[in-house]
């Protein structure tokens, strides 16, 4: 088997078994992203020496027989939404193109704590918002499965990089389905976990109540070893759920585990809305569940149409309050010949900032404006908790719930670009995940007639992500849609 086609997990225990060592998974990591990464585009940076560097240490401690981490000499990639003491920065901006960080994000600890290797930061949308990775001020970044169609996003380049086999596995971002959505459109894996799981420390934020940390990922059991890794209470981050109440479990020693009596809820009425092949995907693995043992049960969330408008109004006002620190006096862009204090300010933001954050920008801005702030994120928020109350009644009745991750599969590059409201839509059905906190998980499904990715989104109770990675791994081990492989140049 070449080493691509090894699995994040196949690859660790092979260079625990002296196999194949760490130096030679990553060489082969760098010469693949050489070969193929200028036609995908996944890459904002690669550490070649740094990376290499990180191999050969796994190796000498492996060869002395000393103690090595859980990802101890598998090659992985980050979004560029991390901050990293080690190379920029961006989050696929201008106004951050030459920003270092003089820390690491707390995810960037524990993977270089499990011993990981470091490739390089991956293309997204800027700040995070968009739901296509065309909205990166830096570079393009095309679906390997067809280069003529996005990869989704915001996480974007992470999807693209693992479909493509240009890392084993790769940190994206959750806002509003920035991993899940891409992980669907380029056949992979996709775990948001529960908000609060996973720190945010070192995490840019664009909506502070919504954004998650997760893995994406080959393999079902790929997620559940770097979520191991990833999660787990952290003390600078406030928002960090303690061990006392939600502790990690052992997320690989579990995965196997049956789980007896499971109940899979189905919302027909609003599935819908998406594409005959996305729904016949979708439905033919409900029905693999229900051949496997599982009941079947219908369950009704009738405030989830209003998910899109309750987003769109909460993190645009969050977006509005976090990205006012982007201000051309403390660090990242500057206008070069302001004429004032004000120039410096203004025209700092509009040279740097791209149309899609100043626009929702703009759209918060007005949502938290006096004479607004009742009539628009006060009633935002209500609807949120009624959304986050659908979820806690169908859970009573269900173990997980199962819907398309999105209503189509890759769209064409530039075909919904001049229509934000179309854009939108493209997350009608994991925005509501984010509003209520909940985990939920991409895995492959099918495809359509064009040969497509088509993901199936599995959700279950906040900090359940046992549970859930339990019942996408029932449905992953019965099919082998997560094994296909994209053809073409990037094969």
């Amino acid at each position: 088997m070449a080493l691509d086609e090894l699995t994040a997990t196949e690859l660790r225990d092979r260079i625990a078994a002296g196999q194949i060592s760490s130096v030679e998974a990553t060489q082969a990591a760098l010469d693949r992203i050489g070969r193929i990464d200028p036609q995908v585009g996944a890459y904002l940076a690669v550490f070649h020496e740094r990376a290499l560097q990180a191999a050969r240490e796994v190796d000498r401690r492996i060869a002395a027989g000393e103690r090595v981490g859980p990802l101890a000499g598998v090659p992985l990639a980050v979004k560029d939404v991390m901050c990293t003491s080690f190379g920029a920065t961006t989050c696929g901006s201008r106004i951050l193109q030459n920003f270092h960080s003089p820390y690491d994000a707390t995810v960037i600890r524990k993977l270089i704590g499990a011993d990981a290797v470091i490739l390089g930061k991956t293309n997204m949308d800027e700040f995070a918002m968009g739901s296509s990775t065309e909205n990166s001020g830096l570079q393009k970044t095309v679906n390997p499965w067809d280069t003529t169609r996005v990869p989704g996003g915001s996480s974007g380049g992470s999807a693209a990089a693992v479909a493509a086999r240009l890392c084993f596995a790769a940190l994206g971002s959750d806002t509003g389905g920035s991993i899940r959505q891409p992980a669907s459109f380029c056949g992979v894996v996709g775990l948001k976990p529960t908000y609060g799981r996973v720190s945010r420390y070192g995490l840019v934020a664009y909506g502070s109540s919504l954004d998650q940390i997760g893995p994406v990922t080959q393999s079902v059991a790929d997620a559940a070893l770097l979520l191991g890794v990833i999660a787990g209470h952290d003390p600078a981050d406030s928002t960090s759920v303690s061990e006392g109440l939600a502790p990690v479990e052992d997320y690989v020693g579990m995965l196997d585990e049956p789980v007896q009596g499971l109940r899979i809820g189905v919302t027909p009425s609003f599935n819908a809305g998406a594409d005959p092949a996305v729904r016949k995907a979708v439905d033919d693995a409900v029905d693999s569940y229900r051949e496997a043992g599982a009941q079947i049960v219908e369950v009704d969330m009738p405030h989830l149409d209003y998910a899109i408008a309750a987003y769109y109004v909460i993190a645009t006002a969050e977006a509005s309050s976090n990205l006012a620190r982007y201000d051309g006096v403390h660090y990242g862009y500057r206008t070069p010949n302001p004429a004032d204090y004000i120039e410096v300010y203004t025209k700092s933001r509009e040279e740097a900032f791209g149309k899609e954050v100043k626009r929702r920008i703009m759209l918060g801005t007005y949502a938290l404006s006096s004479g607004y702030y009742d009539a628009y994120y006060l009633k935002a928020l209500k609807v949120r908790n009624l959304i986050r109350g659908d979820f806690v009644r169908a859970f009573e009745r269900c173990d997980a719930i199962c819907m398309p991750v999105a209503p189509t599969t890759a769209f064409r590059i530039g075909e919904k670009v001049d229509d934000p409201l179309k854009m939108y839509l493209s997350d009608i059905y994991t925005i509501a995940v984010n509003l209520a906190g909940i985990p939920g998980i991409s895995i492959p499904c099918g495809f359509d007639e064009a040969g497509l990715p088509i993901g199936l989104q599995i959700l279950t109770p906040a900090f359940s992500e046992a549970k859930l990675l339990r019942i996408a791994r029932m449905y992953e081990a019965q099919t082998d849609w997560h094994t296909r492989r994209p053809g073409g140049s990037v094969k």
